[in-house]
Order: C-alpha cells, then structure tokens, then sequence
C-alpha cells in the first residue's frame, strides 16, 4: 500500500491508475499555438479566392446579404445574382475598400 502523504506518493498512486501518464523522464511534446488565436503571419491562413477549392460554387447566403449592403452603402451596382464564392469575396474586398475610402 502506498502511502498517501507524500507529494510523491501521490504522483506514484496517479501513474499506478494510469500506466500512459507521463512520468518525468518523459521528453516534452511541443504544442504548436492555435492558428485562431496566434496566426503566424506567414501562414496560408488567407487564401486567393482564385485558388480556393470551392472558389466556383455559388456565393454564400451571408456573402449575397453583405454584398447588398455593401452596395448600396458605396452606391456601386455591384450585386449580381450569379456570382461565386470567389468573385462575391473579391468583390467584397473592394467594396470595402471604397466604402472605407468615402469615409
């Protein structure tokens, strides 16, 4: 029986309950950030839209939604039915960047 009053001991009874518990010889594992909360700046977390997997389906709700209101805060006829996801993206961007401009 081990005895439970040592820090040690304790360690020992946790590693006895499971044997895959790291003990202190075990060499650290480097975690690499989260890409969410850490992005590296010369990651490929921002992709061209022409080089997207999806880049040809139809442009999404949310893409529609906000390209109108875009539009009509530019004042540009911007807003197409038809559009994709790729060119619905980089029509966005440039919306932004004339609506930011106006202000």
């Amino acid at each position: 029986m081990l005895d439970k009053s040592t820090p040690s001991s304790r360690t020992d009874e946790r590693r006895a309950a499971d044997p895959n518990a790291p003990t202190p010889d075990t060499p650290v594992q480097r975690v690499d950030p989260n890409p969410k909360t850490a992005p590296d700046p010369e990651s490929n977390a921002e992709k061209d839209p022409s080089d997207w997997v999806s880049g040809d389906d139809p442009m999404t709700g949310a893409q529609a939604s906000y390209l109108k209101t875009l539009s009509e805060e530019t004042g540009a006829a911007a807003y197409r039915d038809d559009l994709t996801k790729a060119e619905a993206s980089t029509l966005i961007d440039e919306l932004k960047d004339a609506r930011n401009a106006k202000r």
